[in-house]
């Protein structure tokens, strides 16, 4: 019988919540209020202005039922604007605010702080290895997922 903490499914978990919470300390450290789900959105979107909703929660791989709940907020925080799509009148699409590029660009050395803390117990070359195996195994299963990454 496999151990517990041999099972790719509960170490999974557990280094889930160790990046939130590493996310979370460095973020706030910082002075932002943003959840990690928060950060991706916004930086997607700023790479992609125009998007709608639907395609936005594709492209970082979240329920498109609860995307709307993390659009609202990003709005209600001032860095997003929604409007009505030009192309399809029932769509909304996003664009990222002034504040909201401004909150982008100085909460990023936060985020890549948070990122680096994640992995701090592994070489260059064992950070490039494990990024390299978590891609290939996200792929693997891409489609088994509630909310599968859908690039565009």
């Amino acid at each position: 019988m496999t151990r517990i903490n041999d099972m790719p499914g509960h170490l999974i978990r557990r280094f889930q919540q160790i990046a939130v919470a590493l996310f979370h300390a460095e973020v706030e450290a910082a002075g932002f209020d943003l959840t990690p789900v928060q950060y991706a959105a916004l930086e997607r979107v700023a790479r992609s202005p125009d998007i709608d909703q639907a395609t936005l929660a594709g492209l970082i791989a979240y329920d498109r039922t609860t995307i709307t709940g993390v659009i609202d907020r990003l709005v209600a925080k001032g860095l997003l604007t929604r409007k009505v799509s030009d192309r399809d009148r029932r769509a909304r699409t996003l664009h990222v605010t002034d504040t909201g590029l401004e909150t982008l660009h100085a909460a990023t050395p936060a985020v890549e702080a948070a990122q680096d803390r994640m992995l701090q117990g592994l070489s260059a070359g064992e950070r490039a290895e494990f990024l390299r195996l978590t891609k290939k195994a996200l792929e693997a299963v891409n489609d088994l997922s509630r909310a599968p990454l859908k690039e565009r």
